[in-house]
């Protein structure tokens, strides 16, 4: 086969959902994957040019790790997997000279305040934002501000940290909140120098949408369009239902492609899978977030392609410059629940999954936390309690699925 002899460093986080779909993918393609973890495994050594332990977060000194690594198992490709290991891919990529995006492409998302920035720079829709200080006196900074807005941490993901405030007083609350999430270690080391400022941007209503593409050589391809039929309006903003295809007007689809396109050019991305979320409304649309990965979560898994190709298989096939002929979805309508968290302690147990998976069109009900372990809802939380799956020949009909699986859930919190 054509990818037979190609080795693929995966930079994979430890908490991420997408290892195995990563790893089934790569089987399929017949590359050598070398999995790169932010942590070291303990039978590391005996598997020798397979796993490597890196640093994530001190960029220089994962790029070192890896062109050590590189100096004794060469790569043809580096693939970052979520957004943790995006700037390291691009580093070290650029260390090995091998394909990838440009490093300042990458670290504009990496850093909502600089995305920010660099989009209203471009022309592209924007709100008024301002960058704080987490030291900043924050009724001095609601003074200057005009409500209501939203306060952002600049480096975590997954709507982590994302808080709405209509007024000084909850601004106030909202900005003490997220210092405090600031300053919790996981989340101070991921964020690192960016852990010491706060974006706050003005409140933008209206629908979002996702969009899931693939650039080549700075040409964006869109795979997939998913609505989020529920409303995201605050004060915190966890995601809940993705719907593909896109029930929106084919005028309105084109201003979302279109505006995603111009906002990977704004940045500067030109290789690879890219995400974006966009708010649109009477004024246009405006990109709220653009990642140089692929969508989070189990949500790839409704995605399928021409030839049966998952998500997975169609970002490797571009990454070791495989054929990519048909990249067309399939027709189905397929929709994916990230399931809320409804309350924060321990998950005591679940019931009902036999009963939602029999609900119609659903295809699986996965719980990702197990029982005995803690749940956490936004904003402190980075992870949800599992993911149902529902495919059919509308995306009201898939809608109307994952509502009455999730309907039949309970979780028992304690």
């Amino acid at each position: 086969m054509e990818s037979a002899r190609r080795r693929v460093m995966l930079l994979i986080p430890s908490a991420s959902y997408r290892a195995p779909d990563f790893m089934e993918a790569a089987g399929r393609l017949g590359i050598e994957v070398v999995v790169g973890s932010d942590r070291r495994h303990p039978l590391e050594d005996l598997h020798p040019g397979r796993q490597v332990g890196l640093d994530f977060v001190d960029v220089e000194v994962g790029t070192s790790q890896i062109e050590a690594f590189a100096d004794e198992f060469p790569l043809d490709t580096i693939v970052a997997v979520d957004d943790g290991g995006a700037l390291l891919a691009a580093a070290a990529s650029r260390r090995l000279e091998l394909p990838h995006n440009p490093l300042a492409a990458v670290e504009a998302t990496r850093n909502k305040s600089l995305l920010r920035r660099t989009l209203a720079g471009a022309g592209l829709a924007s709100p008024r934002f301002w960058d704080v200080s987490v030291s900043a006196d924050p009724a001095e900074v609601a003074r200057q501000i005009e409500f209501p807005v939203v306060l952002k941490p600049l480096a975590l993901s997954g709507s982590r940290g994302v808080i709405r405030a209509d007024d000084a007083e909850g601004f106030r609350e909202a900005f003490e909140r997220l210092k405090r999430i600031l300053r919790e270690p996981a989340n101070a080391h991921e964020c690192g120098p960016l852990a010491g400022r706060i974006l706050v941007e003005g409140y933008i209503p209206g629908i979002e949408v996702s969009v899931e593409g693939l650039l080549d050589d700075g040409r964006l391809q869109v795979l997939a369009i998913f609505d989020k039929p529920d409303p995201l309006e605050g004060p915190f903003f966890e995601e809940t239902i993705y719907v593909t295809p896109s029930r929106l007007a084919p005028d309105v689809q084109e201003l979302v492609a279109e505006t995603t396109a111009r906002a990977a050019t704004a940045l500067g991305l030109r290789d690879g899978p890219v995400h974006a979320e966009l708010r649109l409304n009477g004024d246009g649309a405006f990109p709220i977030d653009i990642a140089a990965r692929s969508i989070g979560g189990l949500c790839s898994r409704t995605l399928h392609f021409g030839a049966g190709m998952s998500l997975e298989e169609i970002i490797l096939r571009h990454a070791i410059g495989a054929d990519l002929t048909s990249v067309s979805r399939e027709s189905q309508a397929a929709g994916v629940m990230m399931i809320p968290i409804p309350a924060a302690g321990t998950l005591r147990a679940v019931h009902g999954i036999a009963d939602a998976e029999s609900v119609p069109l659903v295809e699986s009900v996965t719980i990702s936390i197990h029982p005995g372990g803690e749940v956490v809802p936004l904003p402190e939380g980075s992870e949800y309690l599992g993911f149902i799956m529902a495919r059919g020949d509308s995306p009201q009909e898939v809608e109307r699925a994952l509502r009455a699986a999730h309907a039949k859930l309970h979780f028992e919190i304690g």
